[in-house]
């Protein structure tokens, strides 16, 4: 025989009906409570009929996110961020990793649109604008990323572009003239942050040289350290490179290291997300510290708040950042 709901509510020393109070997300249940009874669930392995119960209340009360990679610091960190809020309101996240792929992303948003999942948070990375707007799901979706805004959908994103025009116009400031930039894309975030690259040297009367701008690469150390080791040999002077994340900034000050070039008198070095790694590198790594947790709370709210209210209108956050300047610019 199974783990039965008595079971659990002799395990945590409370009632039937706390137990199902509980499970079915009602507030009227202290906190203290309501995790005495998740450990005896967690403990006894109970697994509740969440069919039955979705059909009973309309609602599962499991939500789904859909990120490229887990190994990704990043997209790590907003993962805990969103299960965080979400258990703040007695929901529980599955986690879809997608690899980026533009098959993988279909096939997860496919198998999500369910009645055992309330709604999705999705960061498409593959995925054109179209795929995203021509989807048919009727499960709610807040989308994450700036691969664009199909019509009808909630949206949140970072502005790379003023985001990344701020970084490069530090740069310029500390009287850089050679400024790399690394993770160029024609679309999307690199896309993106390839403008403002762009725009703060015209702001400024520097010349873009392509030759400086790398491109189509992996976000990731390796990819970093192969960029930095490229632009050294290519001859060409390069005073200060912008990474497009934090991942290939350390990357490349590794090989700053290993060539013997110090940054950031030699060379200054900036990233993109504020990845924990960043704060304790030597040096410490001058970064784009987007607000996760505004960004994790503000996800939750438009997926709630669509459960509510299925046609209202659709709405596009912007996420707060700031700059912040550490040792691999200012020293």
């Amino acid at each position: 025989m199974g783990t039965r709901l008595k079971d659990v509510a002799d395990l945590a020393g409370v009632s039937f009906k706390t137990v199902s109070n509980v499970i079915n997300n009602h507030p009227n249940v202290t906190e203290k409570t309501r995790e005495k009874v998740l450990k005896a669930i967690a403990e006894l392995r109970y697994r509740p009929n969440v069919s039955a119960r979705s059909l009973r209340h309309g609602r599962s009360g499991f939500l789904a996110i859909a990120l490229p990679e887990l190994t990704s610091p990043y997209f790590a960190a907003l993962a805990s961020e969103i299960g965080a809020v979400a258990k703040r309101q007695s929901l529980t996240v599955l986690i879809e990793e997608t690899f980026g792929e533009a098959e993988r992303e279909r096939i997860a948003l496919d198998s999500l649109d369910t009645q055992l999942i309330d709604g999705v948070v999705f960061s498409p990375m593959a995925m054109t604008v179209e795929d995203v707007a021509a989807h048919p799901g009727s499960t709610p979706m807040v989308l994450l990323g700036e691969r664009g805004h199909p019509a009808g959908f909630d949206h949140i994103a970072i502005d790379n572009v003023r985001a990344a025009r701020e970084v490069t116009a530090h740069l310029v400031a500390l009287g850089r003239r050679h400024i790399a930039a690394v993770g160029a894309q024609r679309a999307g975030t690199g896309g993106g942050r390839a403008r403002g690259y762009r725009a703060a040297l015209h702001d400024a009367g520097l010349p873009v040289d392509r030759r400086l701008v790398v491109s189509d690469l992996d976000f990731d150390r390796a990819s970093g350290a192969q960029a930095m080791n490229a632009l050294l040999d290519s001859g060409r002077p390069v005073d200060a490179v912008f990474f497009f994340n934090d991942l290939m900034a350390l990357g490349a000050l590794r090989v700053l290291h290993e060539r013997g070039l110090r940054v950031p008198e030699d060379v200054a070095v900036a990233g993109f997300d504020d990845i924990e790694d960043g704060r304790y590198s030597t040096p410490s790594l001058t970064t784009v510290s987007p607000d996760v947790p505004f960004l994790a709370a503000e996800a939750i709210r438009l997926v709630v708040r669509r459960l509510a209210d299925p046609e209202a209108k659709a709405e596009r956050i912007d996420v707060p950042f700031r700059l912040e300047i550490r040792e691999s610019t200012a020293g």
